[in-house]
């Protein structure tokens, strides 16, 4: 089953220095129907005013996915640890119990936008704080995993986190681990099919809930940037 959850109906928030859209509860946005989906916690796009901050702050004990699509962020801890991201860079932040984390948008002049992810951390997983891989200009990159496998951001979850890139037409198969999943558009419209229907195109912003598919098949309708977070836990 294939549920939608479009642009227009995610959650809003316009602070002048801050825009935001809000796939799940969040900040002042609240729905108890949304609070999450599996261990996927948030799913934000957010836009960052020139030198805008986000001031330091503490998280529950969660991986936070930072995929950047415009501009670069600088990232730093309480404990002195520092990385910078820019477009076309995913990176991962462990977040630790008692350590707070701040985000800033290193220029002065050009605004920041990036997509950002929460998933619940397993309590017994502990990673390396930071980590940063470059996106690849391929049809299908496997960007996070529990493993680290093929290169990817290791998580402390059982997830496995696709990014995609398809020309108008081109179609991509995936198994999945389990009775969950996401997909994201980025950019671009797509539709996907299973065994026992075919969805109408998501466009960009768009997102849709996939429950109990064992196998799903996206089809390009325009040039396409998405996410498939593969989500059996």
């Amino acid at each position: 089953m294939i549920t939608p959850r479009t642009a227009k109906q995610c959650g809003k928030a316009d602070y002048g220095w801050l825009q935001a859209r809000y796939t799940f509860s969040f900040g002042h946005y609240f729905d108890p129907k949304l609070l999450g989906y599996a261990s996927l916690r948030v799913l934000n796009q957010e836009v960052l005013a020139p030198g805008a901050s986000f001031q330091p702050r503490t998280y529950p004990k969660v991986d936070i996915l930072n995929l950047i699509l415009e501009g670069e962020a600088g990232y730093r801890d309480s404990e002195g640890n520092h990385v910078q991201a820019r477009a076309g860079e995913a990176l991962l932040l462990s977040t630790q119990p008692g350590i707070s984390y701040s985000e800033h948008n290193l220029s002065k002049d050009k605004s920041l936008t990036r997509l950002q992810i929460w998933l619940d951390a397993c309590p017994e997983r502990e990673n390396a704080l930071l980590q940063k891989i470059d996106i690849a200009n391929v049809a299908r990159q496997l960007i996070a995993s529990p493993d680290g496998s093929k290169g990817s951001l290791q998580l402390r979850q059982q997830v496995w986190l696709y990014h995609i890139e398809l020309e108008k037409g081109e179609e991509l198969s995936f198994e999945l681990h389990g009775p969950r999943a996401y997909l994201q558009s980025i950019h671009g419209t797509v539709h996907a099919v299973t065994h026992t229907e075919e969805q109408e195109g998501l466009t960009c912003g768009d997102g849709a809930f996939i429950r109990d598919e064992a196998n799903i098949t996206l089809v390009a309708d325009t040039p396409l940037r998405a996410l498939l977070i593969d989500l059996p836990v």
